[in-house]
């Protein structure tokens, strides 16, 4: 025996109109005004954590190259003192040159400050050698 549960009947729906569930919409804005939040907060967490770690790579890179330049101004004001080394300077001057040291005969004394003024001069004695060799 068949009963009235095992008859098919068609559904005609499509009249039918849905309400809008205004509770699920509260429901909606209230998950996001909890979840928004807290998304933006781990998002600028996470922006600062890259940030701060990107700004430590590049102090250390800075330090790095501030330490090459270092080792490189050590290197050039040593080659710098060698070069201008008295007796460098004396061995060019002599070998590529031909210079001589100066005779006593043609070095000038300076006198110490003249009066007041605090002008320079140069030695009567040098000055009269001078004169001389004119």
């Amino acid at each position: 025996m068949k009963t009235s549960y095992a008859v098919r009947r068609p559904v005609y729906n499509e009249y039918l109109v849905r309400e809008r569930d205004r509770r699920r919409w509260r429901e909606v804005g209230l998950v996001m005004l909890v979840v928004l939040p807290l998304a933006g907060a781990l998002l600028s967490y996470t922006w600062i954590h890259l940030e701060e770690r990107d700004t430590g790579y590049r102090i250390d890179r800075m330090e790095r190259r501030l330490e090459q330049l270092l080792e490189s101004e050590r290197r050039l004001r040593f080659v710098a003192a060698r070069l201008q080394s008295p007796e460098r300077l004396e061995t060019i001057a002599v070998e590529r040159l031909g210079l001589a040291a100066p005779r006593f005969d043609q070095l000038l004394f300076v006198e110490a400050a003249n009066g007041a003024n605090g002008a320079m001069g140069v030695s009567s004695a040098a000055r009269a050698e001078g004169a001389n060799r004119d």
